[in-house]
């Protein structure tokens, strides 16, 4: 089990890293995930939901994503509040001060021990800090859940935030002795500078907490070209290309955002400048293209949106020429209305939309979740994504969809071509696509490179970073030292 001595100090790209190690050894790897909370979430090749992060772990492992690899999804919607997703399926909403929540346990431990029946091998990937002393109670998350099956823990600190020494030292202190005897060494991330000026410290904090250094990792670059898990990493989100006629696209940050890995592939293209519009700062003036993003909670971030003043930027774009995509609740505030009725992504309510394609939105129990493909109506290109909402939209805009799937067009286009919209996650990362999507901005330039090679081509470059620098062998040792999981019969690995 890989921890953290805090939140976005690399878990989560570690463990996608080791799954392309150790799967490129020959073993079945296979990642897992006991809680995650985010709003950056796929939907599983067994029809339900996980993190984001989750599934590209499962693709660096080369086998399919499955909703036991993440049981429990927390998607904070506001309010205090979060959709709870256990196994794939929304339960209900977790809030804040509540009485105490239902207990998972049961079927998360359930969830590890079918990941672990098909793997020689699997990666548990904690969340945020390893040790809260306030949130110790029923902690399923870091700990208590390797105590639970007895796994060794490796914990993860990163010296570029600074403090390495108090985060490490202090991570010791705040863990009680059976946890710390838990901990089978330490790896410091994103070290930048030669890894031998380091030593002296990593000896220093071998001999003070016991635990073995298992080594440094050298800063990587091309990281921020996978999809994140946390939208606290959207602020170093922000892609600038050189060339001054690059096509730029700018994305609200707003404050539910969800799904943003949608623009990864765009933001990877060397002739765009994608940039993500922090709040307090107008929609720049020239950009091509202003695409609203998926969201958690529509009805917030539809206020908020009006709060900045991005709606009269909207339309002031449109007015110089400018495009607008709306993509799942994007496009539902696209609309002339969008309602909650029963308070599914917080307090119930309705509100105008913005009033540039004719539809109108309600929010209704039963959230479809379905991997599917099609084509791009205005460029006959291939598309495939997959859907992941509450929204049922209806208007005569949809006489004119953006898309047309498997089983039924999907979203709108105006009239003019300019105002654009879809329920479809994950549709630029079909290349064709893209590039053709993206040559109504460009002036005869040649696309750029495919998107799920460029992905594979980052993992298969990280692994063989990981296994430069850190003891790849001895970790495996140790997982192979661990007793048995309970129920589970042990691979062929």
């Amino acid at each position: 089990m890989i921890q953290g001595t805090a939140s976005d100090v690399g878990k989560s790209l570690l463990v996608a890293g080791l799954c392309r190690l150790y799967a490129r050894r020959g073993l079945r790897v296979a990642p897992f995930k006991p809680l995650n909370m985010s709003n950056n979430a796929a939907v599983a090749a067994d029809g339900g939901e996980i993190g984001r992060a989750q599934a590209l772990q499962a693709l660096a492992a080369g086998r399919p994503a499955s909703v036991h690899m993440n049981p429990l999804l927390l998607k904070p919607q506001g309010d205090g509040a979060a959709q709870v997703v256990l196994q794939g399926e929304v339960v209900g909403t977790a809030r804040a001060g509540a009485a105490r929540p239902p207990d998972h346990r049961a079927s998360i431990l359930d969830s590890f021990r079918r990941i672990c029946r098909e793997a020689d091998l699997v990666l548990v990937e904690g969340a945020g800090a390893a040790v809260e002393p306030n949130l110790r109670g029923g902690n399923i998350a870091n700990m208590g859940f390797a105590a639970a099956l007895d796994l060794p823990v490796v914990m993860l600190a990163d010296i570029e935030r600074g403090g390495v020494f108090a985060s490490l030292l202090g991570t010791h202190l705040l863990l009680d002795d059976a946890e710390r005897a838990r901990v089978c060494g330490f790896v410091i991330n994103k070290f930048r500078g030669r890894p031998a000026l380091f030593a002296d410290g990593a000896a220093d904090l071998a001999d003070r907490t016991g635990w073995p250094h298992l080594g440094v990792v050298p800063w990587f670059d091309g990281l921020d070209r996978l999809p994140a898990e946390d939208a606290v990493v959207l602020g170093r989100r922000r892609t600038a290309a050189a060339d001054p006629s690059a096509i730029r696209i700018a994305v609200p940050a707003l404050p539910h955002i969800a799904n943003f890995d949608d623009f990864d592939p765009l933001a990877a293209e060397a002739d765009v400048a994608l940039e993500l519009i922090a709040p307090g700062s107008p929609l720049p003036g020239d950009a091509d293209l202003v695409i609203l993003p998926g969201s958690k909670a529509t009805l917030a971030d539809l206020a908020c949106l009006r709060a900045e003043g991005w709606d009269i930027d909207l339309q002031a774009h449109l007015r110089r020429g400018g495009h607008v995509l709306g993509i799942c609740a994007g496009l539902q505030m696209l609309g002339r209305s969008v309602a909650d009725p029963g308070g599914l992504e917080g307090t119930p309510g309705r509100a105008a939309g913005l009033g540039l394609l004719d539809l109108e939105t309600e929010l209704i129990p039963g959230k479809r979740l379905v991997r599917t493909a099609g084509i791009d109506v205005h460029s006959g290109e291939a598309v495939q994504g997959y859907e992941m909402h509450n929204g049922v939209s209806l208007g005569p805009a949809l006489a004119r969809p953006m898309l047309r799937l498997k089983s039924r067009p999907d979203g709108a286009l105006s009239d003019d071509g300019r105002v654009m919209g879809c329920y479809l996650h994950g549709l630029f990362a079909a290349d064709t696509f893209r590039h053709a999507f993206l040559q109504r901005f460009r002036a005869g330039r040649a696309a750029g490179p495919g998107h799920d090679a460029a992905v594979n081509a980052v993992l298969d470059a990280w692994a063989a970073h990981l296994d430069a620098c850190l003891e790849a062998d001895a970790l495996l040792r140790r997982a192979g030292d661990v007793a048995r999981v309970p129920g589970v019969r042990r691979g062929a690995g």
